[in-house]
């Protein structure tokens, strides 16, 4: 395989954008701002990054009535998603609330399964729990972290999984039916950021970014995560099937994990080294994996 076509390939698109928002937990950390602001200014900051690369290029900025509407739904999916998910980690715990959030691969399996009528050989739907246990190893959860709120937060938990995986299927879409290479993240991005921006200001969470460090900290959340991570994610969904996206983007928990260890020296044992095997093995039989049949709208 040569670069040029190595780099057209979707598998491997998905795979680098997965890489680059695995690194959003050490941006964030660095930045040391409330939760609610570093997901605004994630998404701020990755649109202003996708309206100049827009404008660089001459990309069409403004969309078609059917691309806004889908860029609305995506930007409050994603809202969503992040809220209920930073809600969830107040409650139960980053370990529980990162597995729980997690179970979009299940959802976007059955979608896919079900809905889209994409059929797989039987190793993928092998990796697929096989992956999600090795998260559970690499993760786990302290049950010192747990409140006394505890089924709410497992309610937001799996509230995380639905948003995560709807927002994947509607960015999905957006991708599939808008031509132009940048504006299905440009639009998702904005309509993110008006409401988190709007989440910011009604819940006085301040907008304030403290140091310079934390000020390039976000920038660099916004470029790598929101705006090249994505773009690669939202580039290759059409031609990525529905189970494999999912699957492949559980990289991005297990590669927080290493970059915590690594950055951050978080604390780590042979179980948590081998629920990264795991995890990484999954989803490599996953990938090599065969469609048994095309569907017909493909």
């Amino acid at each position: 395989m040569n670069i040029p076509s190595f780099f057209k390939n979707p598998h491997i698109l998905l795979t680098l954008g997965a890489v680059a928002i695995s690194f959003s937990g050490v941006w964030v950390e660095i930045a040391d701002v409330p939760a609610d602001s570093s997901a605004f200014y994630r998404v701020f900051f990755g649109f202003l990054f996708l309206l100049v690369i827009s404008l660089h290029f001459r990309t069409k900025i403004i969309p078609r009535r059917e691309h806004l509407l889908l860029g609305i739904l995506c930007g409050v999916l994603f809202a969503l998603d992040l809220f209920c998910w930073h809600r969830s980690i107040l409650l139960i715990g980053p370990g529980l609330a990162t597995i729980l959030g997690n179970f979009q691969v299940f959802i976007l399996a059955g979608i896919g399964v079900f809905l889209l009528q994409e059929k797989y050989s039987g190793f993928l739907l092998l990796a697929i729990p096989l992956a999600v246990a090795g998260l559970f190893l690499i993760i786990g959860f302290d049950e010192r972290q747990i409140q006394e709120n505890y089924v709410l937060g497992i309610y937001y938990g799996l509230a995380t999984a639905v948003l995560y995986a709807s927002y994947i299927l509607s960015l999905k879409q957006l991708s599939s039916r808008c031509s132009e290479t940048y504006q299905p993240m440009l639009l998702a991005s904005f309509f993110t950021a008006v409401v988190l921006g709007l989440a910011v200001f009604f819940t006085d969470t301040s907008f304030v970014i403290p140091t310079v460090t934390s000020f390039f900290s976000l920038l660099s959340l916004g470029f790598f995560s929101q705006c090249l991570g994505w773009l690669l994610i939202a580039s290759s969904l059409p031609k990525t099937d529905t189970s494999k996206a999912g699957l492949i983007l559980l990289l991005q928990p297990a590669l927080s994990f290493v970059w915590d260890v690594i950055f951050f020296q978080r604390p780590t044992g042979l179980v948590n080294w081998v629920g990264v095997v795991v995890t990484l093995t999954a989803i490599y039989i996953g990938l090599r994996s065969k469609r048994q049949s095309f569907t017909a709208n493909r």
